[in-house]
């Protein structure tokens, strides 16, 4: 598994790994209308190009084939994670959340925040994040719950005397 920063190119084969990933691994937690809302069968390019134009995105790929994602930005905020369907389970999205709070990190941030799926949230729990809040929003005029989540990280302890 290679971990990148995503290119221009890469636009398309994340809006249908997007796409994928609601309509079959959230099936469980989400109805059929409102996967719909939340991933059109007929995304808006467009859209997906300045909604990753907000923060930075990273890519897992294995032979040449992506198999996950997520979108983050300086402030600590985790926009976007999402994994292939087959790829659930297979420590896709574990890499990018390694890769990206290093990243976090040595940025200077100490303060990481999500708004998580119902599939999402024992994930981001088991990263040490802690539900502020359940909200309850519309996407398409369509309702769905979801977790507003954070997770505060100490300062290192200062080396030497």
């Amino acid at each position: 598994m290679t971990i990148r920063l995503s290119r221009d190119q890469d636009l398309e084969a994340i809006v249908q790994l997007f796409t994928d990933s609601v309509h079959h691994a959230t099936a469980a937690h989400y109805d059929e209308r409102q996967r719909a809302a939340w991933a059109p069968l007929t995304p808006d390019l467009n859209e997906w190009r300045a909604r990753l134009a907000a923060s930075k995105t990273l890519v897992s790929e294995s032979d040449g084939v992506l198999n996950g994602f997520l979108s983050y930005r300086d402030d600590g905020y985790i926009a976007l994670l999402y994994s292939s369907p087959r790829s659930l389970r297979k420590g896709t999205a574990s890499a990018l959340y390694a890769r990206a709070e290093r990243e976090l990190l040595a940025h200077g941030t100490r303060s990481f925040f999500t708004e998580a799926s119902l599939l999402a949230r024992p994930f981001f729990a088991s990263k040490g994040f802690y539900v502020v809040e359940e909200e309850h929003v519309l996407r398409r005029d369509v309702a769905f719950r979801r977790f507003l989540m954070r997770k505060e990280v100490e300062d290192p302890a200062p080396t030497g005397a």
